[in-house]
């Protein structure tokens, strides 16, 4: 039986990836796929997990669904992504609004979890989160222009601060082949602004057989027919001279980069499991507007460590 499920993603842009693989999935299953939770049968709430305020931001989304629940708007809640995985208890036990759970490890298993919570079921979904399937079709929710590419999943940069690795598994780069087969797809669609996307897109390559790099797919990208295509997010660390050379060569890509360094004390830096020097990050910003005298860089910081 058709039913009629609501999407809502919360969070980074690598989760609205899933959320768009997950509606994909739903609509070739025969659902309806909606933005518009009153009215359906079931919301799937996909919850970032990371800091306090997207943890607030979700149990706010839980609560107001719960309520849609209550005066009969709506059927069944599904919370899934980082605050199932990270929080499986305490939502079992404080917000009983959700229905069932899916973690960050199972997005490719929506559809019969939808079906198991219409049969009356309560399902809960955690599969290991170091082997998800992340090559699946997607159904593109950003404006027609522009479009995510999330090159890999995970991250094993293990900053003491930062609690992805645990959420989302260990770092895995997706083939070239895959990759370039969905940005092929997107330029047809008219997708002019191409953004790459990972935790980190740096070491994208290194742990495939045989090693790659992001320089070499990013040349590769440049072929195709985008205006422009921009990357997020670069670790100082793991830039390379090829891969400063490749962004100052290559028109296509934007010298607007995106280089959390987190803090510029040694100490600091050094306690928080980075693996940059203050000396390093100026060195690395002193090559890079060497190479791109317009270069325009963003960047985060923590204070309080």
């Amino acid at each position: 039986m058709p039913y009629k499920i609501a999407f809502i993603s919360l969070g980074c842009a690598k989760n609205l990836v899933n959320t768009e693989q997950m509606m994909e999935l739903c609509r070739q299953a025969g659902h309806t796929v909606t933005g518009e939770p009153e009215g359906a049968d079931v919301a799937v709430l996909n919850t970032c997990g990371f800091i306090e305020s997207a943890k607030s931001e979700a149990i706010d989304n839980i609560i107001q669904l719960g309520e849609l629940k209550a005066a009969g708007k709506l059927k069944k809640l599904l919370v899934a992504g980082c605050l199932s995985q990270r929080y499986p208890d305490g939502i079992r036990e404080e917000l009983p609004e959700a229905d069932g759970l899916l973690g960050t490890g199972s997005y490719t298993e929506v559809v019969s979890a939808v079906e198991e919570l219409m049969e009356g079921g309560r399902p809960e979904r955690f599969a290991d989160i170091h082997r998800t399937d992340e090559d699946g079709a997607r159904m593109v929710t950003t404006p027609p222009y522009t479009a995510y590419l999330k090159i890999a999943e995970g991250c094993s940069n293990g900053c003491a601060f930062c609690i992805i690795p645990k959420l989302r598994g260990k770092y895995r780069s997706r083939s070239p082949e895959t990759l370039l087969a969905e940005a092929k797809q997107l330029a047809a669609s008219g997708v002019k602004e191409l953004i790459v996307i990972a935790q980190d897109i740096t070491r994208y390559g290194l742990d495939l057989t045989p090693r790659t790099s992001l320089a070499e797919l990013l040349k590769q990208l440049c072929r195709l027919d985008f205006c422009w295509i921009r990357l997020h997010y670069l670790y100082p660390e793991a830039i390379t001279g090829e891969l400063i050379e490749t962004i100052a060569a290559q028109p296509k890509l934007l010298h607007y980069l995106d280089i959390p360094i987190q803090h510029c004390n040694d100490g600091i830096l050094k306690a928080m499991r980075r693996r940059t020097t203050r000396a390093e990050l100026e060195d690395l910003f002193a090559k890079l507007r060497a190479a791109m005298p317009d270069v325009v860089i963003r960047t985060s910081l923590i204070c309080g460590l």
